[in-house]
């Protein structure tokens, strides 16, 4: 029997793929070109990872099952192991190279095609898998998989447990105190060899497995993790670039470990595809980024590049205007033409550039209507965006043409995918243009949820955006999203409620590239309580990204630090928000937290003296000089990714000019003195603080050691500039 082996991808990265006629084909290896083994002078070390790899794709459909094994895992399934290899092409589009291998199976007549795509100079490998029913008899897909990689230690020498030496970051994601990293090997979260293999079995049929379910696609993990060797800092980091259900596992197979990355799967969430034939399915994308050396650090690196090459080209990724927004800690959903006036004025003489009215604009209940669950009494009846009468009897336009005539672009909060249950639009609309189950609406703390997938649903969301953009001359839309729906919905055509979801989060998407394509200047921000949907399928779309909603000061500096594993810089918004009780020190905090994304003011501006309102306005004119440089930005984290507690927090980013940019932050009980190191600082270059309040950091830079030690006298935040930094406004 006669194996070929197929050779593809770059210099960065390469993959090496196996196939006969007696085997599904099966990716041996993926990594540098130049580590992967040559079949023709080493055919035992390529038979070997043959035996230990997966079929590109893993698949399982109702009626299949699996063989050999049981249990959890998606591995192992019966109609996977019956594709064969039918071909494959190369294309090239652009920057981008994309490998299609086809597969098929005789029996079902089911087809699949894996595609993975390299764009140049990037260590990151995109991938997805098209299925279709070239059969004659329907087929139920339970489980495809997004990307199927075995032989994770392949390098690990001789008598080295992958236990032991492989590491699993995962990110939990708290809402308001996100993206919480830790580091852990497999044996301490739980996977071992338990040694079954040399009596014939496949492992030990446990995994590790992160999971989401439901319309927030990152309320308790991000869709992403690294695994990591820690003897070499070899990594393999990967997200999963969906914004609904999604699945990971990691797992041991054959004396090897092995990773699986998908949308919704039956066992996890209710999804089922029935595929008539002549249907089709496409799974959800995912990426992962594999480097050689330099561990997660570098990995994040390389799949940051990933993001900025694989977006939605938007201004304002590159303007990177100051936003100021009314809601935390601020007016908090209350806005009215009293409150908002003094804001505007003083929200522009704080620096910035865009106004945007938050929750409340269209609110008509009575003063004080309390609505389900503390919240405010228009919580349950929104749904139509209209201006309210009451908040702004001189109309809104009023308030919004204050805002022009002060320089600053008008914007507004809307929450497009909810109707409230009190709302006329859940009257008007049909009940299939809604979330439902067993044929009723489902309900979520007093909301429905549209299901875009219906012509009604979108239709609606389409002439407010286009109203609101035509009628008060909006530049800029936050698009809040403030429940989970759950599983889904079992509506018309779909397989279950995770297949209802899943259409709709395609749905959704299709509808945001829609809105794009009509006001191609409109800056839509994301936002989901939070970062309760920090997904790339959301970010690639979206040019501004509202990571958290904690309202606490002294806990942002552990979040902001963090932010850039999930958020380009220049997409990530961190708020800032001054209080007249705020002292010198606290506004440090309060400001800095910002200065490394995208700054979202909010807070009381209005009510701070002269010099409180002056230290704000020093920060934004600061960040003016140098917020060009953030588009290219790369990240590093010279005191490890900062831990909730952490007493000292920093993050840095190295600009293309050779400058690097610096935040460290003093918290409460902290020493007062520090050592950052920063090894990757050219000869010749010294620090200098761009922003600090009062007497600012002490620093002391050594220039051979590459470490910067510095002292700050009290719990806050400073900003440190190495090299030029450059003064472009």
């Amino acid at each position: 029997m006669s194996t070929t082996h197929l050779r593809w991808g770059s210099e960065e990265l390469s993959l090496l793929i196996a196939h006969d006629p007696a085997h599904p084909p099966r990716l041996l290896a993926a990594g540098a070109a130049s580590g992967l083994p040559d079949p023709v002078r080493e055919p035992d070390v390529c038979a070997r990872l043959a035996r230990t790899a997966l079929p590109l794709v893993e698949l399982q459909t109702a009626g299949s099952g699996r063989l050999g094994t049981s249990g959890k895992r998606h591995v192992d399934g019966v109609l996977a192991r019956d594709l064969r290899y039918a071909g494959h092409e190369e294309r090239r589009e652009g920057e981008a190279s994309t490998l299609l291998v086809h597969l098929s199976d005789a029996t079902t007549g089911l087809r699949a095609t894996v595609s993975y795509t390299l764009r140049d100079r990037i260590a990151v490998l995109h991938t997805e898998v098209g299925v279709h029913n070239a059969g004659d008899r329907p087929v139920t897909l339970e489980y495809v998989s997004s990307l199927a990689l075995a032989n994770l230690a392949r390098h690990l020498p001789d008598g080295v447990r992958w236990e032991d030496d492989l590491s699993l970051w995962l990110a939990a994601n708290p809402w308001s105190g996100e993206f919480r990293w830790l580091r852990a090997t497999l044996a301490e979260r739980g996977l071992y060899d338990v040694g079954m293999v040399r009596f014939g079995q496949t492992g030990s049929k446990n995994r590790i497995a992160v999971t989401s379910t439901g319309s927030w696609s990152t309320s308790e993990y991000l869709p992403m993790g690294c695994v990591e060797e820690t003897a070499t800092g070899r990594a393999l980091l990967w997200q999963i670039e969906h914004n609904g259900s999604w699945h990971a596992e990691v797992a041991d197979r054959f004396d090897d470990v092995y990773l699986l990355l998908s949308g919704p799967t039956d066992r996890e969430h209710q999804w089922r595809r029935r595929l008539a034939p002549g249907d089709s399915f496409r799974t959800v994308p995912a990426a992962v980024a594999l480097v050689e050396s330099g561990g997660f650090e570098a990995a994040l690196r390389a799949m940051t590049e990933h993001r900025r090459a694989t977006r939605r080209p938007h201004p304002d990724h590159d303007q990177l205007p100051v936003v100021f927004n009314d809601f935390m800690n601020s007016l908090m959903g209350e806005p009215s033409t009293d409150a908002l006036l003094p804001l505007v004025d003083a929200a522009a003489a704080a620096g910035a550039e865009v106004f945007c009215i938050d929750a409340g604009w269209y609110d008509t209940e009575p003063p004080g209507t309390v609505g389900p669950g503390g919240v405010p009494g228009w919580w349950d009846a929104v749904g139509e965006w209209e201006e309210s009468a009451t908040r702004f009897p001189g109309g809104l336009r009023e308030v919004l043409d204050r805002v022009r005539a002060a320089g600053m672009v008008p914007g507004l909060w809307l929450e497009p995918e909810v109707v409230g249950v009190r709302s006329p639009v859940a009257a008007a609309l049909p009940d299939e243009a809604f979330f439902r189950r067993d044929g009723v609406r489902l309900v979520e703390w007093g909301r429905h949820q549209l299901d875009l997938t219906h012509p009604a649903a979108r239709n609606h969301l389409d002439t407010v955006v286009d109203r609101l953009v035509r009628d008060h001359g909006v530049g800029y839309l936050k698009l809040d999203y403030n429940i989970d729906i759950g599983a889904g919905t079992d509506g018309d055509g779909t397989g279950g409620p995770g297949d209802g979801l899943l259409r709709h989060n395609r749905a959704y998407l299709d509808w945001l590239d829609g809105v794009m394509d009509r006001h191609p200047g409109l800056v839509l921000e994301s936002c989901a309580a939070g970062g309760s949907r920090t997904d790339h399928a959301t970010l690639s779309r979206l040019p501004i990204h509202s990571v958290t909603d904690q309202q606490d000061f002294r806990l942002l500096p552990a979040i902001a630090a963090a932010a850039p594993t999930a958020v380009t810089p220049e997409q990530g918004a961190i708020w800032a928000y001054p209080l007249p009780e705020h002292n010198e020190a606290d506004l440090g905090t309060v400001m800095t937290s910002a200065l490394l994304g995208r700054v979202h003011l909010s807070g009381r501006p209005d009510r701070l003296d002269e010099r409180q309102l002056a230290v704000v306005r020093r920060a934004s004119d600061t960040y003016k000089t140098y917020r060009h440089l953030l588009p290219t930005a790369r990240p590093h984290w010279p005191l490890g990714l900062p831990g909730w507690r952490d007493g000292w927090t920093a993050l840095a980013l190295t600009l293309d000019d050779d400058s690097t940019l610096l935040t460290v932050c003093r918290r409460d009980g902290a020493p007062e003195a520090v050592t950052v190191p920063l090894p990757w600082m050219p000869e010749g270059h010294r620090p200098r603080t761009l922003f600090a309040t009062g007497s600012g950091p002490s620093l002391d830079w050594d220039d051979r050691a590459r470490v910067l030690r510095m002292s700050l006298s009290s719990a806050t935040t400073a900003l440190i500039a190495f090299g030029g930094i450059g003064t472009q406004g």
